[in-house]
């Protein structure tokens, strides 16, 4: 018997990984692609020249290449992804864990949040960012990836490098990934309820700050 998809996410096992059996055949993808220059002049060299900016309140700001970020120690994990549309998908994704970069930059005692900004822009012309807690991201399955199922992650599933937090739902899990902010507070961002859809819609209990 099929279930409300809430009653299905509330039980989900934030830990669970599963096998390459139970790959999804066709993983759908969701948002609006970036279309701005940067991105598209990134796409055309195989992303030569990106550089994920690090910053914020922390010790040591990085901006790290693709290839600095692939020589990083990679995790891999097979999960199940939840939209909060209804849809679930399992694939096998690769990436640099995200405790590793933390690590790397050195939070300060005064960052409490994580501001992931994409490069792409929504409806409105905003920029579409979401933000995590600093203890979600230390989440043994939060990673930055950057290869789904054995190859490097399309643009269209969120190329260079998009989320992977396993606790969380779809719409959390930001593509496109241009930069990370570490804060004390989200409240002076955007609408201040702690991510664009946050901002524009109400997803009740899964939104956990």
């Amino acid at each position: 018997m099929s279930r409300p998809f809430g009653a299905a996410t509330q039980s989900w096992d934030a830990n669970g990984q599963l096998t390459e059996q139970d790959i999804s055949p066709h993983f759908w993808p969701n948002g609006t692609m970036p279309k701005s220059g940067e991105s598209d002049a990134l796409v055309a060299t195989d992303f030569a020249g990106y550089r994920l900016r690090v910053g914020g309140l922390v010790e040591n700001p990085v901006e790290l290449s693709l290839a600095e970020l692939k020589a990083m120690p990679k995790q891999e994990q097979i999960t199940t992804h939840f939209c909060i549309q209804g849809w679930s998908g399992v694939a096998k994704w690769g990436g640099v864990p995200m405790h590793d970069i933390l690590d790397l930059v050195k939070p300060t005692a005064e960052a409490r949040y994580v501001v992931l900004y994409s490069f792409a822009d929504c409806g409105d012309g905003d920029r579409y960012y979401d933000i995590h807690s600093l203890a979600n991201m230390r989440h043994e399955l939060t990673v930055l990836a950057y290869e789904m199922n054995g190859q490097p992650v399309s643009v269209l599933h969120g190329a260079p490098l998009r989320l992977r937090c396993e606790n969380e739902v779809g719409f959390k899990i930001v593509k496109w990934i241009a930069a990370i902010e570490l804060v004390h507070d989200y409240r002076d961002l955007g609408a201040g309820e702690g991510g664009y859809n946050e901002d524009h819609e109400f997803y009740g209990y899964r939104v956990p700050i």
